[in-house]
């Protein structure tokens, strides 16, 4: 593969010999801070607080539901395998419980979107979906264009719980592809029928899902560049209005389902970066916006929009327009980000039981703000939402002058300028089209949590 930089649509210039020399592990910035720095010091009464803090604000809702009727091998969620789904109705009695228990703090703020995420959502019955929408219309206001969505394993759903979905207000769809190789899905036990994608995709739009997005990953067993792209040709056929890109992370030692996945299987880290630039440019080529990281969506979409209009920001569901509100996770492992604050759910099944019954709330860990971090936060997500930060606006917004308070973060990202990866001047920061792939590695910069660990484990590779 040539070194020479090749420009991507006008969006992405990919310089391979910068893409290695930047090639380390770093945050995927979900967060600011991650969720590494959550402790089990931050207490419930300071979640209750986090609740209130900011009234105003109207509620995001992210809904866990941790059920997977088969391991896939490359996944590292928090999930529950089981093919019996009475454990679903216990599960349901459970959240029911933590539901009614902190709506009760929320004063009926509106809702302006809600996920259900996994796991697998659409584990659940019809019967069960039903009750779980019930349950979170009575305890909350959704507004009449709420958005609604979901993650769905076209493994094991049948065509018409489309139609349940959309009747119970559902209007968007997230649904996991990963691969449509048939060698590959096997390696990952991950086996599907594409014409069973390509129908739902088509009822979904026929129902009038706002949006249709689909997950891919790159750098599975035996994946290469040339089975990879016939994928992305199958994939745009669909023409979906989002698509997810992600980048295999193979940690065995954190995951064991990873365990099943031989080393020696999977592609060299030359050949996952010509999938990534391959599908870089296929995507861009036909006409997807580069949204950041690993998101493209269609101009019309809102996310094309909003990241048009500035306006885009980043939470633990990636991107998203619902910047202003405040996101109440409910289920096991569930993170909120409300107030100043970042709240997380316990992890263990068992343990979220006993602790949702026993002491009437499901909190495991968190961690409060302080001004530093929502400082740092603001100009992270500028960054890694927009391409560009206004330090004006910062320095407006925080009583700060800019080029003093980051002195430090500023020496660090001269490196990236001396490489015409950012241009700065007094009143803006702006990440360059060769820039872009590597947004985490400058937000870096600004991250004083990092200085302190120096660039180690627990991270993902940025490429």
């Amino acid at each position: 593969m040539s070194s020479k930089p090749v420009t991507t649509n006008q969006q992405i210039v990919w310089d391979q010999e910068i893409l290695n020399k930047y090639n380390y592990s770093g945050p995927r910035y979900t967060s600011y801070p991650t969720a590494l720095e959550f402790h089990e010091a931050f207490t419930v009464a300071d979640y209750d607080m986090a609740c209130t803090q900011y009234p105003e604000r109207p509620l995001s809702l992210y809904v866990h539901i941790p059920f997977c009727h088969k391991l896939c091998y490359y996944c590292g969620c928090n999930k529950v395998i089981t093919r019996h789904s009475h454990k679903a109705d216990e599960y349901l009695d459970v959240i029911e419980h933590e539901i009614r228990q902190r709506a009760s703090l929320l004063n009926g703020r509106e809702v302006t979107q809600l996920h259900f995420g996994g796991g697998t959502p659409t584990f659940l019955t019809k019967t069960q979906i039903t009750r779980l929408m019930m349950i979170l219309r009575e305890e909350f206001n959704f507004t009449a264009d709420a958005e609604i969505s979901i993650e769905v394993d076209p493994r094991e759903i049948e065509l018409d719980v489309l139609d349940h979905l959309r009747n119970e207000g559902f209007n968007r769809l997230s649904i996991g592809v990963q691969d449509f190789n048939k060698e590959v899905q096997k390696l990952v036990n991950r086996e599907q029928d594409e014409e069973f994608i390509i129908a739902m995709v088509k009822r979904a739009k026929e129902l009038g899902f706002r949006s249709t997005n689909l997950d891919l990953i790159y750098g599975l067993p035996k994946q290469t560049q040339a089975l990879f792209a016939e994928t992305l040709k199958q994939v745009l056929e669909m023409k979906p209005g989002r698509l997810s890109v992600f980048n295999y992370a193979h940690m065995p030692q954190l995951f064991a389902a990873q365990r099943k996945i031989k080393d020696e299987d999977l592609p060299e880290a030359k050949e996952k970066m010509a999938i990534l630039q391959d599908t870089i440019e296929t995507l861009t080529g036909a006409g997807y916006q580069f949204i950041g990281m690993d998101h493209f969506a269609l101009p019309e979409d809102e996310l094309a929009v909003a990241q048009r209009e500035g306006i885009l920001h980043r939470n633990f569901q990636g991107y998203t327009t619902q910047g202003e509100a405040d996101l109440i996770g409910f289920g096991v492992s569930a993170i909120s980000m409300v107030g100043d604050a970042y709240a997380q759910n316990q992890k263990e099944l068992k343990k979220y039981y006993a602790q949702v019954n026993d002491l009437r709330h499901a909190l495991w860990k968190g961690v409060a703000l302080d001004s530093d971090d929502l400082l740092r936060r603001e100009v992270i997500k500028q960054l890694i939402c927009n391409f560009k930060l206004d330090k004006t606006m910062i320095e407006s917004e925080f009583s700060v002058n800019f080029n003093r308070y980051f002195k430090e973060d500023l020496e660090l990202l001269q490196t990236f300028i001396n490489d015409d990866l950012v241009e700065v001047d007094d009143k803006e920061i702006r990440v360059t089209l060769r820039g872009r792939l590597l947004i985490r590695n400058i937000c870096m910069c600004f991250d004083k949590y990092l200085r302190a660990k120096a660039r180690q484990q627990q991270f993902s590779r940025v490429i």
